[in-house]
């Protein structure tokens, strides 16, 4: 077998029979990810390789710092060019990191490359890829066309005005983009200043001054209704952990106000008011039928030093080891004692809390909707082959693999989209190999089913209505 060939992870004839005939002509429903929807409504034309591939992806930039490439060379002055070189050198030294995997796929499919990557075939692959980055159809919009993405749930502050997603929805382009609406912002009472910038530019955009706890929940939820009117599907959230707590408004109340007028909430204080947010959220999701998305577990900015040199989103968070039982359990509880439990989707960080996350769903299901509460796709430092390989393991021997709504990118890059056939490759290597070792009996319906519903038409249902 030879490296990234068309059977690829697939170690035996049930599985590469899955995925040719099954899994890889599924369309692909990503309905988490970080792509620009400005990009998508004017269908930006890249300039170069560096712009479509390294600038965005943080990935990429904390292999680079590990392989002792300079920040220069990084997120510096350096130019694109430059930086690319300094990837390729680095590519060598990833072998058995997902990132070697994803690179070489990535190349491959968008565009035809197969030469491996390093310093001496880079100068070729960057002429190469720049050609049809400039005269072929890898434009925004191309590259999920060609992808064969059904659907695109990008993450948007509630203070965006949604413009660029209106400017799409009138365009008539094939592929659904939809905003999902990610109040982190309002959460950030640990830092005064940049929640009343934030206020500001959500009291505008809402018609409803934020400058008290009352008036924060009208803007959000004015927001909220203004994002179902385009097409929201979803809200997502980024927290460390859920408090085991029950917050009255009043402790709310007092945790805004004192951060309004300059006085930064303590850790503690910041996670119990970021759940008491996301409980108001939820109940609004529960009302208009949408999913609630928990990413929980990260530290973020653990460095103080590069935080201060590069600010959020560089590369620099980790896996968190906060405790997370209580405070979903508690969670999820509350909404359903009060009938307002609705799709929830809960991802965790640290392998740690497989387990916990893959059997706690299962104590919150009402029999009303098939997989209506579940563990996510691994995520993040765990979106590699043991990651996922782990994920749906503990998920079928605790919950219902058939009813799992698969993988997201996850990604600011647009040619991310391989992370889907990656995925579809090693569900389908999963399950051909029970097949063949009689843990399966070989029923093609069923099995059909099983990889349809986990590729695509679970995703569909929780998320294209």
């Amino acid at each position: 077998m030879s490296f990234c060939d068309s059977d690829f992870l697939l170690s035996g004839p049930v599985a590469r029979d899955l995925y040719h005939r099954v899994a890889a002509r599924q369309p692909i429903v990503d309905y988490h990810c970080h792509l620009s929807p400005q990009d998508i409504a004017e269908d930006r034309r890249f300039e170069n390789l560096h712009a479509v591939w390294l600038a965005g992806d943080h990935y990429k930039w904390r292999a680079m710092r590990a392989d002792g490439v300079a920040e220069e060379l990084i997120t510096g002055s350096a130019t694109p060019h430059e930086k690319f070189r300094a990837w390729a050198r680095t590519v060598p030294h990833t072998l058995r990191n997902p990132l070697f995997h994803w690179t070489h796929l990535e190349l491959r499919r968008h565009f035809g490359i197969e030469d491996l990557l390093e310093e001496s075939s880079a100068d070729g692959i960057w002429h190469e890829a720049n050609r049809q980055l400039a005269t072929g159809d890898l434009t925004a919009r191309g590259i999920l066309a060609r992808m064969n993405v059904e659907l695109v749930g990008t993450t948007d502050d509630p203070s965006d005005p949604l413009d660029w997603h209106a400017a799409i929805a009138k365009s008539g382009f094939a592929t659904r983009v939809v905003p999902t609406f990610r109040p982190d912002a309002a959460a950030r009472v640990d830092r005064p200043e940049a929640l009343r910038a934030w206020t500001k530019r959500l009291s505008t955009i809402s018609g409803t001054s934020a400058d008290t706890l009352r008036g924060l929940l009208a803007a959000l939820e004015q927001r909220h209704a203004d994002f179902a009117a385009a097409g929201c599907r979803a809200s997502d959230h980024g927290i460390l952990h859920l408090a085991d707590a029950d917050v009255t408004d009043a402790e709310a109340s007092h945790i805004y106000t004192r951060a309004l007028a300059g006085t930064a909430a303590t850790p503690d204080e910041t996670v119990r008011f970021a759940t008491w947010l996301v409980l108001h959220v939820a109940r609004w999701n529960h009302a208009r039928g949408h999913v609630t998305q928990l990413h929980l577990g990260p530290f973020r900015d653990p460095n103080p030093k590069l935080a201060r040199a590069l600010g959020s989103d560089a590369g620099c968070d980790t896996i968190g080891d906060a405790r997370q039982g209580p405070g979903l359990v508690r969670f999820l509880g509350r909404l359903a004692d009060d009938n307002a439990l609705g799709r929830t989707i809960l991802y965790n960080i640290n392998p740690a809390d497989n387990a916990l996350f893959a059997a706690l769903p299962g104590s919150f299901q009402d029999g009303a909707v098939p997989g209506k509460i579940q563990w996510g796709s691994a995520w993040w430092f765990l979106d590699q082959e043991r990651g996922m390989r782990e994920q749906m393991n503990m998920l079928s021997d605790l919950g219902l693999l058939a009813r799992f709504v698969g993988m997201v990118t996850d990604s600011r890059s647009f040619l991310s989209y391989p992370r889907h056939e990656y995925f579809r490759r090693i569900l389908c290597d999963l399950v051909g190999s029970d097949v063949e070792t009689g843990r399966l009996p070989d029923r093609c319906d069923w099995l059909d089913a099983l990889v349809t519903a986990v590729c695509c038409t679970n995703a569909r249902t929780a998320f294209g209505g």
